[in-house]
């Protein structure tokens, strides 16, 4: 069954090579979340001749399954890995980063949410709390002209001092999205990530309540990619595609010879 199966081993490995080599560049890329491929079994099928010949009980015993062998794997796909990368302080007060689960959701100009964990705001001309790419955070922050002392909880609340004031005001309270299945969401560019029916439905929560993470403000988180570790996976991803291509050939000179001696 080796000729059969070989080729889709091959095409798994050349799709775990493809996904560490996209995933090492993001080492440095704010919030960039790792990704590995996930492979599942093949069904089995009848291998003639194999046991054919060991009685029953025999094979019970040893826990033999009678004349079946495993056909490989296929790569299933590639999931999305969101556990927690490292901060980084900044000290800019529009840096805000998520520490827990859960991720910030934004609109993007089509009208469509979009979800990330990158937390690097800016304010747009309107005073509202903006992705680099001009995305508006939901729930919508304006932040007042002039205002001074900005300053958001680990619960999300953003407080800022305007003229003439010198208590702090609250202009909102930042939520935070999470997934059933982060690993369902597709990636669409950007650190950004859109729902699809293996993610679920989004559920909204005030940062630091029902298993949402608490905002921190002034930081960035960074990528959870571990370069080193994806290195050695990378490593031993070559050496399987390699051991795979000369199975497939040592297969293939073996039914060239059967073929010849048929001959």
């Amino acid at each position: 069954m080796l000729p059969l199966s070989a080729p889709l081993l091959n095409f798994g490995h050349a799709v775990n090579l493809n996904a560490l080599c996209r995933v090492l560049p993001a080492a440095r890329i704010f919030a960039k979340a790792a990704a590995r491929p996930r492979a599942v079994s093949l069904r089995t099928a009848p291998y003639p001749g194999f046991a054919t010949d060991l009685p029953a009980t025999f094979m019970y015993t040893f826990s033999f399954t009678r004349n079946q062998i495993g056909m490989g794997v296929r790569t299933a796909g590639v999931e999305r890995m969101f556990s927690e990368g490292s901060f980084q302080q900044t000290g800019n007060p529009m840096d805000l980063a998520i520490q827990g689960q859960g991720l910030f959701e934004v609109l993007r100009p089509n009208g469509q949410l979009a979800y990330t964990r990158a937390g690097n705001f800016s304010l747009d001309s309107q005073g509202q709390l903006v992705t680099p790419d001009g995305y508006i955070l939901q729930p919508a922050i304006t932040i007042p002209a002039n205002s001074t002392n900005i300053h958001v909880a680990s619960d999300g609340t953003v407080t800022v001092t305007q003229p003439g004031s010198t208590s702090s005001t609250s202009v909102g309270q930042i939520q935070v999205v999470n997934f059933i299945n982060p690993a369902g969401l597709q990636g669409i560019g950007q650190s950004l990530y859109k729902q699809t029916l293996a993610s679920g439905a989004p559920t909204t929560g005030t940062p630091g309540t029902n298993g949402m993470g608490t905002i921190g403000q002034g930081m960035l988180e960074m990528s959870n990619v571990n370069a080193v570790q994806e290195m050695v996976n990378l490593i031993a991803a070559q050496r399987s595609y390699e051991m795979n291509a000369k199975s497939v050939k040592a297969a293939d000179e073996m039914l060239q010879s059967t073929n010849n001696i048929k001959q």
